[in-house]
């Protein structure tokens, strides 16, 4: 076992029972559940352009962190967006704008039926909005031009031009908001309240929680197709995914929590050390906030407040959480990039790494290694979120630009959205 970061990082056990009931228990059903995936799952797969994202097998480094096998789930391809957030935001919009037409016309259309613009004298009115690090809602855009209704997305000072421009190329109209994510959040709720338009939120708040289980809901596929790839005897011991406002994570957690019970893997959840609102909700006892600036490299997961949907799960759903400093998710990329252990190389940005980096960060430490049960026998999964989802700060970062380090990445992320 070799120690690949050198980073400080926080390392938190989770202090309270860890899924020592039932899921159901505490009406966690009633957020997240596997029958309502399947739903959603039958949606999302007849979209043109669905197909699984690769699990890929970082053998090479898993021999140097000293574990059996680490499995790295590529939503860098998924629908051509870049990440997972396509399963999630554009999977909402369809599913409001379901319900909107059923209620006028007392028929609810599949979501072929507003792709084809059969509808679009009803949904032409209406109008969807949501805060944005940058991924969801690139999402969120896409859904509205895809199922045929308005979209304003709602961008904070910390979110790039790329990834704004990324945005307004689905047709949204991209407004600037001063301040952090948080802010962005609360002034697009305001804004929605006000004109009569929907809020389409991947964080959930108080007196808003019903599109948030959607958006969490579209993200089970992740786990769903993982279960189907696993390679025969390699069912994970460990997942490590990101944090954000925790709906990916409680998305993963309740999977596997519902569908695996008391043989469901070790799940730890990973935060950048600037915007650690999880971490710090699991040692105060309740959901509770980052008053910093978030200003982190993983933009994606610059958040300061938790989802109170998504803290639901994770509070006794987790077994720990991590926070990681800026330069640990830089190094991972660069890892990935590298092929730095003999395997195939990797585009991975910044927010897509930190679990990834939070497990070596824990193997390369004894103490953190046992406490975390890392050992040669450690079946370990990763969701890798994002590829390069703004190519300028990938290239900074990583040294190169994306397609010099997986010819074709860029042409086979434009072919996934034909």
């Amino acid at each position: 076992m070799s120690k690949i970061l050198s980073q400080d990082f926080q390392f938190l056990f989770n202090p309270k029972p860890v899924r020592s009931e039932r899921y159901a228990s505490k009406g966690r059903d009633r957020i997240l559940n596997l029958e309502a995936l399947r739903r959603a799952r039958s949606e999302i797969v007849s979209w043109p352009g669905y197909k699984p994202t690769k699990l890929r097998g970082l053998n090479g480094l898993a021999a140097t962190a000293g574990v059996r096998s680490i499995l790295y789930k590529d939503e860098g391809a998924r629908f051509g967006l870049g990440s997972f957030k396509a399963l999630g935001g554009a999977y909402a919009v369809a599913s409001y704008l379901q319900q909107a037409v059923k209620a006028r016309t007392g028929v609810r259309p599949s979501t072929a039926d507003l792709a084809n613009g059969k509808l679009r004298d009803v949904t032409s009115s209406i109008t969807v909005t949501c805060a944005t690090d940058g991924n969801h809602g690139r999402s969120v855009a896409w859904g509205a031009q895809k199922f045929g209704c308005h979209c304003i997305i709602y961008v904070h000072a910390g979110v790039s031009r790329g990834r704004r421009d990324a945005i307004a190329v689905y047709g949204a109209d991209v407004r600037g908001v001063a301040g952090t994510y948080d802010d962005a959040v609360r002034l697009a709720a305001k804004d929605a309240a006000a004109n009569g338009w929907q809020v389409v939120s991947d964080t959930s708040y108080e007196g808003y929680t019903e599109v948030p289980r959607d958006v969490m809901q579209g993200y089970g596929i992740i786990m769903d197709e993982v279960v189907d790839q696993l390679p025969k005897g390699a069912f994970p011991t460990h997942i490590f995914v990101q944090g954000g406002v925790g709906g990916l994570a409680a998305s993963i957690c309740s999977y596997v929590w519902e569908r695996f019970a008391d043989k469901a893997p070790m799940f730890f959840v990973a935060e950048p050390q600037k915007a650690r609102c999880l971490l710090l909700s699991a040692k105060a006892g309740r959901p509770t906030s980052d008053k910093g600036p978030l200003d982190t490299i993983m933009a994606g997961l610059a958040c300061g407040e938790v989802s109170l949907l998504a803290w639901d799960i994770l509070d006794e759903g987790a077994d720990g959480f991590i926070a990681i400093e800026d330069e640990a998710a830089a190094e991972t990329m660069r890892v990935l990039a590298d092929g730095r252990f003999g395997d195939e190389p990797v585009v991975a940005g910044e927010s897509a790494v930190a679990g990834l980096a939070a497990m070596l960060l824990l193997a390369g430490e004894p103490e953190t290694r046992r406490s975390a049960k890392l050992n040669s026998n450690s079946v370990v999964l990763v969701i890798g979120t994002e590829g390069a989802t703004d190519p300028m700060i990938y290239s900074e970062i990583v040294g190169r630009p994306a397609e010099t380090v997986a010819p074709g990445w860029a042409s086979a992320q434009a072919l996934e959205a034909l």
